[in-house]
Parts: structure tokens; sequence; C-alpha cells
């Protein structure tokens, strides 16, 4: 199924399946960068309040957590973790498209594309 990554305290962090881990290492092995961490955060902003956000990056900050899913390395700042914990990305591809999935435990209500929520 899906990898999980614990924190000291025994939480639950995120979580990256299979299918998001593949697809994010096609997606970095099509980058010129080396070392890449794959950067998972919140944003204010989307229909619901807040967005999520995805993006490569070669840097890991100060107040980064960092987590590994099958090699890939995945750094969220604390500040979102905290409305991250539980939440699992996932990748589904298909004929008529496809794409990332967050599935966050946190969210109390979410827009209908999926990809604003809000706690």
């Amino acid at each position: 199924m899906a990898d999980t990554i614990n924190t000291s305290s025994g939480q639950k962090t995120v979580l990256v399946t299979k299918e998001a881990t593949n697809e994010i290492k096609r997606l970095m092995s099509q980058e010129k960068e080396e070392n890449l961490y794959l950067r998972l955060g919140v944003a204010a902003g989307g229909c619901s309040g807040m967005s999520y956000t995805m993006a490569f990056d070669t840097e890991k900050l100060v107040n980064d957590r960092e987590f590994e899913f099958d090699g890939v390395k995945v750094v969220v700042d604390e500040k979102a973790l905290a409305q991250l914990t539980g939440t699992i990305l996932d990748y589904k591809g298909g004929l008529m498209g496809g794409g990332f999935s967050f599935s966050n435990p946190n969210a109390r209500r979410s827009c209908g594309c999926g990809s604003s929520f809000s706690c």
C-alpha cells in the first residue's frame, strides 16, 4: 500500500502512496537539478480558504521536517505540518487525465476540485 513516517511522539505526519512516489520520481528525473526535495505545504487562497502546495526544492530550511518515501525526500515546514498531519498524497493516472490528490483528515471543508480546504 503506502509508506508512512512517524514523528518521535508516535503521531503519523504524512503519507505518500507508492503511485505518488513513482510519479514524483518520474517528474524529478526530468529536472536539471540534483538532490531535489519535494516540498509540501499550504498557502492562503483557493475557494475553501487554504490551498495545498507542491514544488521541487533544493534547500531544506531550519523549520522543515524531512521525511523519505521510497527514496523520495519530502520536506514540510513545521507550521504547515500542523495542518497536514495524517494527510495522504496519492496519484491517479488515466486516459482522461489524472493527477495528485490530497486526502486530509484535518479538513472540515474541501472544494470540488480537491485542491483547497479549510480547517
